[in-house]
């Protein structure tokens, strides 16, 4: 009779289950003793040492298939494939750090889908005067724009956050929030489309909010998807939009329409 421990034992043993010392015998990283006279494999002490080698490697995050070649590793190729381990064990911490970040921002659900700066510029709107919809069709806008045009869209952060600290840019868009209780053919609309337009061809930088999303590539689907997200082209919304859009256009600015294929944009 063989001297040695039962598979159970020897899992005991080793801090492992049955069944774990059955898959590694199954992958081959370690040899199935023979069984003695009585039918029952047993582990000696060298199948125990291989066990606890393998168990050990397991637990600290190298991949069983990349277990095997270490078992009889020499002290460098051991050390180097350990290293390369500890490489994707802090890449893979980095990423389930990223993401336990995402979950706590999803408490709030305008953290989660956009930068804290863009968050802090929300939150002032409903100071500014734009009621609670606005503030949500705009953040909507944003994060359309994040996916879209993320290379512009920190420029647009800050052209916004300039613009409104001007009086008189917040109190027009505000009346156009405001219009969209009048009727689609009221003529208030195309004095107040002149007064925006004047107002963002007088200030560059503002006029960057109306432009500054514009994509190198497909200019004009992204910029229809990002700058009418939220509108029917029937409402009065849509017509002050395409009134604002033909007198920017009239003026010799740039705007997409929908279906051109103009690769380039304005700076």
């Amino acid at each position: 009779m063989r001297n040695g421990v039962t598979i159970g034992q020897a899992a005991a043993f080793v801090g492992v289950t049955v069944k774990t010392v059955r898959h590694y015998h199954k992958l081959e990283l370690v040899a199935e003793p023979d069984r003695d006279s009585s039918g029952y494999r047993r582990y000696g002490s060298a199948e125990l040492l291989r066990l606890v080698k393998v168990r050990t490697l397991a637990e600290a995050g190298v991949p069983l298939a990349e277990i095997e070649p270490l078992l009889d590793a020499d002290a460098d190729r051991f050390a180097t494939a350990l290293a390369e381990v500890e490489r994707q064990l802090t890449a893979r911490i980095d990423e389930l750090s990223a993401r336990r970040a995402t979950l706590h921002r999803l408490t709030d659900g305008n953290r989660a889908l956009l930068p804290d700066r863009a968050v802090a510029l929300l939150e002032r709107f409903p100071e500014l005067g734009f009621p609670a919809d606005e503030v949500a069709a705009t953040r909507e806008g944003w994060v359309l724009a994040m996916a879209l045009v993320p290379e512009r869209f920190d420029d647009y952060l800050t052209d916004v956050e300039n613009a409104i600290e001007d009086p008189r840019y917040v109190a027009l868009f505000r009346q156009g929030v405001e219009a969209r209780s009048w009727e689609p053919d009221d003529p208030r609309i195309d004095g107040l489309a002149t007064a925006l337009v004047e107002q963002l061809l007088a200030n560059p930088a503002q006029l960057r909010v109306v432009t500054g999303l514009q994509a190198r590539t497909d200019a004009a689907t992204r910029y229809q998807m990002i700058a009418h997200h939220d509108q029917e082209q029937t409402s009065t919304v849509g017509r002050l939009a395409a009134l604002i859009e033909a007198k920017l256009r009239a003026a010799g600015i740039y705007i997409p329409r929908a279906g051109s294929h103009r690769p380039e944009v304005n700076s």
